[in-house]
């Protein structure tokens, strides 16, 4: 079975929101065992909050998507606001 890897790490948890994927990765032996990045086309991570604890990085994990979730959700409402105000326009 294919594991993904990131500098050593292994990649054991992912969540996708949209476009974003968040990953959890475990190295037992790296001074810094978890890692959490927000990673691009399955292979382009950036962004790593590294932790001793695996708790922590999946509350880091979980923290994480949700506010990338919460961006989304606003931009999606924005872009529904504005087409609403458009639709009012063109009636008058």
């Amino acid at each position: 079975m294919y594991q993904r890897q990131n500098a050593g790490y292994i990649i054991t948890d992912t969540i996708h929101i949209g476009n974003i994927e968040f990953v959890l990765g475990e190295h037992p032996e790296a001074a810094t065992p978890y890692v959490t990045w927000e990673c691009t086309g399955n292979d382009n991570y950036f962004w790593g909050h590294y932790f001793m604890d695996r708790k922590t990085a999946v509350r880091d994990l979980v923290e994480r998507a949700g506010k990338e979730l919460d961006i989304q959700q606003q931009q999606e409402k924005q872009i529904k606001n504005r087409s609403n105000n458009r639709k009012r326009g063109e009636e008058r």
